[in-house]
């Protein structure tokens, strides 16, 4: 069973950055697909940004801003997050989908931005 843990949350000024982290275990290597999603207070549960091997993509609301990359040999997903906004604060969970479609979560981590 992949289990998917993020870290990497935090309190930060509107402006500063952070990186997230999702250390994946227990068969991760079947995992193609990796994303990062965020959950705002009161609202749905939104994808920010993807990797498959070699192809990147990300939300308009964070293209410039956030980084998604993968290092297979840590078997961990990072997002890194550069000028962060208020409207960025939310709990931020990484997935993994292997080749039959299975979505495994993380149990997030929460990222606060103050202005």
């Amino acid at each position: 069973q992949v289990q998917l843990v993020e870290s990497g949350g935090g309190l930060v000024q509107a402006g500063g950055s952070l990186r997230l982290s999702c250390a994946a275990s227990g068969g991760s290597r079947s995992i193609i697909t990796m994303e990062w999603y965020r959950q705002a207070p009161g609202k749905q549960r939104e994808l920010v940004a993807s990797i498959i091997p070699g192809v990147t993509n990300y939300a308009d609301s964070v293209k410039g801003r956030f980084t998604i990359s993968r290092d297979n040999a840590k078997n961990t997903l990072y997002l890194q997050i550069s000028n962060l906004r208020p409207e960025d604060t939310a709990i931020y969970f990484c997935s993994g989908r292997g080749a039959l479609g299975t979505q495994y979560w993380g149990q997030g981590t929460q990222v606060t931005v103050s202005s």
